[in-house]
């Protein structure tokens, strides 16, 4: 079952991306220095404006954030997490044009995100890593422009 779920949102990242206005025709490599690299510290690996591949690297909670415009596909490669999606942001701020930061969020749905987790966060909907297993969570995020 787990298969099939996390083969359905590979099937949806790319039905995004392929929806998605990219420029050029381009084959993009990033080698696994870049990518260790980036993993070490977080960091965006790649920005094509409709999309973006993204290193996370967690060690503690962080702020709940909200993307107007943007869907999250995160992929966990290491560790484990809990994080909060849905319900109503706490003391949220706009930091910057169609984003939104927050303390906490009240509701929402609870997932534990461990090693080969995908989970898809559609754009406009909280989310939230509200604790952090053993000290460590890596993951990827590629976030596809959706909204307009």
């Amino acid at each position: 079952m787990r298969f099939l779920l996390n083969a359905a949102a590979l099937c949806a990242a790319a039905f995004l991306l392929s929806a998605a206005d990219t420029p050029g025709k381009e084959v993009i490599f990033i080698g696994s220095q870049q990518v260790n690299a980036g993993f070490a510290k977080g960091g965006t690996l790649l920005n094509k404006g409709a999309y973006q591949i993204l290193t996370s690297h967690r060690v503690q909670p962080g702020e709940v954030e909200v993307h107007n415009l943007d869907t999250d596909i995160m992929y966990v490669i290491e560790g484990s997490a809990t994080i909060v999606t849905g319900g109503t942001v706490v003391d949220g701020k706009t930091t910057a044009p169609n984003e939104i930061r927050g303390k906490s969020i009240n509701g929402g749905q609870t997932h534990h995100l461990t090693k080969g987790d995908i989970l898809v966060v559609p754009e406009g909907v909280p989310h939230w890593y509200k604790q952090i297993d053993n000290k460590l969570v890596n993951y990827y995020v590629v976030k596809v422009r959706t909204g307009k």
